[in-house]
C-alpha cells in the first residue's frame, strides 16, 4: 500500500488580504506558519513518516514544507520543486482585491472567473512586471510554457504532468510521499486520484494547513481518503 499526503500551504499575506495570488510569491502571515506547524505534528502523531517531499516554486507552499518537515523530525527527507505544482496563474487579476474586482466587473463575472473550469481571466502581457518570463526562476521554460493566465482546466493539465512524470514513478519505489501545494493544483491532484468530474472539481475546497491523507493499492488506485 502506499499513502499520498495532500497539503494545502498556510494562510499567506494575500489571503488575509483577500487578494487573487496566483504565481506572485507571497509570504505565510503567522497564522499560516501555525498551521503549517499543526500540520506537521498531526502527521507525526498519525505515525506516517514520508519519504519524500514534493512542491512547487512558490514560497508559501516551500516554507509550509520545512515547518511542518521540522516538525516531524523528518527535514532531512529529500525535496523536489516543480514549477508544474504552483498555484494557478490568475494573470491580470494577480494582486487585485477580490471584493473590488466583484465591484468593478460584477460578482457573476469573478465567480465565473474563479470557479469555471475552462473560463481565463484577463491576460497579463508579456511586458507586464508580472510576467512570469520577468521572473529567473522560470528562466528555463520555454515560452508557450509562460502563462499569461490560467483556466482551472489549464492547471489540472500541467498537474497531472507532474504526477504522471515526476511524482508517481518515486512513489512506486516508497511507501509515503508528502505533497505541499496549493489549492488548485491540489485540486488537480484530487481529481485525478478520485476520478472527480469537471463540475465536481470545482466545487471542491481544500482547507489551508490541513493534511489530507489517501491510501492507495500498488496500481495506484484511491482505496481511502480522510483529513487528520
Amino acid at each position: 500500500m502506499k499513502t499520498v499526503i495532500l497539503l494545502r500551504h498556510g494562510e499567506s499575506e494575500w489571503n488575509l488580504e483577500n487578494r487573487f495570488t496566483g504565481w506572485t510569491d507571497v509570504k505565510l502571515t503567522e497564522k499560516g506558519r501555525q498551521e503549517a506547524a499543526h500540520a506537521g505534528r498531526l502527521i507525526a502523531q498519525a505515525g506516517l513518516t514520508p519519504e519524500y517531499y514534493f512542491t512547487s516554486y512558490l514560497r508559501r507552499a516551500i516554507h509550509t514544507l520545512q515547518i511542518a518537515a521540522a516538525q516531524m523530525e523528518r527535514d532531512w527527507v529529500p525535496v523536489v520543486k516543480d514549477w508544474h505544482l504552483n498555484e494557478r496563474h490568475y494573470g491580470a487579476l494577480q494582486g487585485l482585491n477580490k471584493a473590488d474586482t466583484a465591484e468593478k466587473y460584477g460578482a457573476e463575472q469573478v465567480r465565473l472567473w474563479r470557479r469555471s473550469f475552462d473560463c481565463l481571466p484577463p491576460l497579463l502581457t508579456p511586458d507586464d512586471p508580472r510576467f512570469p518570463g520577468n521572473d529567473p526562476r522560470y528562466a528555463a521554460l520555454a515560452s508557450t510554457e509562460l502563462p499569461l493566465a490560467e483556466s482551472l482546466q489549464d492547471t489540472i493539465a500541467r498537474v497531472r504532468c507532474c504526477w504522471e512524470e515526476v511524482i508517481e514513478p518515486r512513489l512506486h519505489n516508497c511507501g509515503c510521499i508528502l505533497i505541499a501545494a496549493h489549492g488548485n493544483s491540489l485540486r488537480g491532484l484530487a481529481m485525478k486520484l478520485l476520478n472527480m468530474t469537471a463540475s465536481e472539481v470545482i466545487d471542491l475546497e481544500i482547507p489551508t494547513g490541513a493534511p489530507w491523507v489517501f491510501t492507495l493499492t500498488d496500481r495506484m488506485e484511491v482505496t481511502a481518503n480522510r483529513y487528520l
